[in-house]
């Protein structure tokens, strides 16, 4: 029985992490692209300090990773993650936003940062 109340709890933990609409953004658009904390800036117009706050939270439970590339952090949907199968139920309902990094790309600030 307490098995079910960890899984219950984890669950509570990871909805309450994607039932924000910047995190919920951010983890659909690292679910097949790798984006610098930049690029974040650039899409959701907010500071550098509020978006990596986001990833933080998301990195802390295992739901993103980071990778270093000499200075720049970049970061990616961790698809080993324990629960990843509840993320990804998710993320089927939520819609594609590939447009926001196709709109950085034509303004040239796609990967401003490095």
């Amino acid at each position: 029985m307490s098995e079910n109340l960890v899984a219950v709890d984890k669950a509570a933990t990871i909805l309450k992490l994607l039932g924000d609409k910047t995190r919920l953004m951010m983890v659909k658009l690292l679910e097949n692209n790798t984006c610098c904390v930049c690029e974040f800036v650039e899409i959701f117009q907010t500071s550098q300090p509020a978006i990596s706050q986001h990833l933080r939270k998301l990195r802390d439970i295992g739901v993103v990773m980071e990778e270093r590339k000499g200075q720049w952090i970049f970061y990616s949907l961790n698809k080993n993650y324990d629960h990843y199968s509840l993320v990804e139920q998710i993320l089927q309902q939520v819609p594609n936003q590939e447009h926001k990094l196709k709109e950085l790309e034509e303004n040239g600030t796609r990967i401003s940062c490095c």
